[in-house]
């Protein structure tokens, strides 16, 4: 099984386009993730979106807006509030972890590899085949 992130960008406009995936794909949405983090001395969350594997090919994508929401403990918004409802309208809780940082890594593809394997372990993502 193949399991990648999409990035669709940092949460500002985008976010309403990970919102209409959700929608458009309920049948197949998973889980609905929350990765909260300290970036640059600010607390922000990256939202995202696991579906389930395609058949055939196995392929399960992964779609985040990276670190550019406001972390809704620290400051209430609209975009973090646009995803709540989402996760209402499709009766899935919001799986919310702490993270470090994406710059904490040299390369984005390590940042999404780390949280891959954060996935698993807490079986959030089936295993490997």
């Amino acid at each position: 099984m193949i399991q990648r992130f999409i990035e669709l960008g940092e949460g500002y406009s985008d976010i309403y386009e990970l919102l209409e995936i959700g929608r458009a794909s309920r049948e197949r949405v998973s889980r609905l993730l929350a990765f909260h983090t300290i970036k640059e001395s600010r607390p922000v969350t990256s939202v995202a979106i696991t579906m389930q594997p395609t058949s055939p090919g196995e392929f399960q994508p992964i779609y985040i807006c990276r670190e550019g929401i406001p972390n809704p403990g620290a400051k209430p918004n609209k975009r973090y509030d646009l995803f709540a409802e989402l996760a209402n309208e499709l009766d899935k809780p919001i799986i919310e972890l702490d993270v470090k940082p994406s710059n904490t890594f040299a390369e984005k593809e390590l940042y999404y590899q780390h949280l891959i394997g954060i996935l698993r372990m807490n079986k959030y993502l089936p295993p490997m085949k």
